[in-house]
C-alpha cells in the first residue's frame, strides 16, 4: 500500500463527498471510491438490515447484490452479521471464504461459488447511529491484507459521516417541502373559504384521518387541484 498515493485519493474523495446532491450519489461515491483506493477491492456495495429484510445499496457489481440477497435468504453471512443492530464487531476480513464454513455453514460454500474470494466488512456508525455496513469483495483468496483492512477503516469512517450527513440534509430538504406545501394548502382554504389557520389546518387534519393519508399528500392534492373534494 503506497500510503502517500491513499492519502491523495481519500482528500479527494472527501472532497468531492461535500459537493454530492443526494444520499444515493453520496453512496455510490463511497463504493466506487473503495474499488479505486482499496488494494484488491474488485466490488463494493452497503447493506442495511431492516430485521431479517437486507437493503443493498449503491453497489458498484451484481456480485453485491447476490452475495447480500444470498445472505438475506440464508439469515446468516459476515455482512448480515456486521450490519445487525448492536453488532460490538465492527470490522471483519476473511482472507479466504472457503475456509469459514464453521461460522457460516451455508453461506460460505454458496458465496465462494459465486465466485467470491475474499472479503472485508466494516459498520457505519457515528456517535449517536448505525447505518449499516460497508462490504468488500474480492473475487480471489489473500487479496486483502492488514494495510487493506486499515485503509478500509479509514475509508468507512468518512463513508459514515458522509452518509449521515447526506441522510440528515435530504430528510430536512423533504421536512421543508412538506412544511410549504401544508403552508400553502392552507393559505388557499383560508383565501377561498374565508377560514382562520387553525381551522384551515384543521380541515387538512381532518381530511387525513378520513382518508388514511398523510397530511403533506392531502396538502399535495389540494395544491393539486384547489379542491379539498377527492
Amino acid at each position: 500500500m503506497d500510503w502517500e498515493v491513499f492519502a491523495g485519493r481519500m482528500g479527494s474523495m472527501a472532497r468531492d463527498l461535500l459537493h454530492q446532491d443526494s444520499v444515493d450519489t453520496t453512496l455510490e461515491r463511497i463504493t466506487g471510491s473503495a474499488t479505486e483506493i482499496i488494494d484488491g477491492c474488485d466490488a463494493a456495495g452497503i447493506l442495511v438490515r431492516a430485521g431479517a429484510r437486507v437493503h443493498t445499496l449503491a453497489p458498484t457489481d451484481g456480485l453485491v447484490v447476490l452475495s447480500h440477497d444470498l445472505q438475506e435468504r440464508l439469515r446468516e453471512g459476515p455482512c448480515f452479521d456486521a450490519a445487525k443492530p448492536g453488532n460490538t464487531d465492527r470490522v471483519y476480513r476473511i482472507e479466504d471464504l472457503t475456509a469459514n464454513q464453521d461460522r457460516w455453514p451455508r453461506y460460505a460454500p454458496e458465496g465462494s461459488e459465486l465466485g467470491i474470494g475474499s472479503m472485508m466488512g466494516f459498520l457505519l456508525y457515528t456517535e449517536n447511529e448505525e447505518l449499516g455496513a460497508l462490504n468488500l469483495y474480492s473475487r480471489s483468496p489473500g487479496s486483502f491484507t492488514t494495510d487493506s483492512e486499515n485503509a478500509g477503516m479509514l475509508l468507512a469512517s468518512h463513508a459514515a459521516v458522509a452518509f449521515s450527513s447526506a441522510r440528515n440534509a435530504e430528510q430536512l430538504h423533504r421536512a421543508l417541502n412538506t412544511r410549504h406545501t401544508i403552508g400553502e394548502a392552507m393559505g388557499m382554504l383560508i383565501e377561498r373559504h374565508g377560514l382562520s389557520q387553525n381551522d384551515a389546518f384543521d380541515v387538512l387534519r381532518r381530511l387525513s384521518q378520513e382518508r388514511n393519508t398523510k397530511l403533506h399528500e392531502v396538502a399535495r392534492k389540494v395544491c393539486e387541484t384547489g379542491s379539498i373534494n377527492p
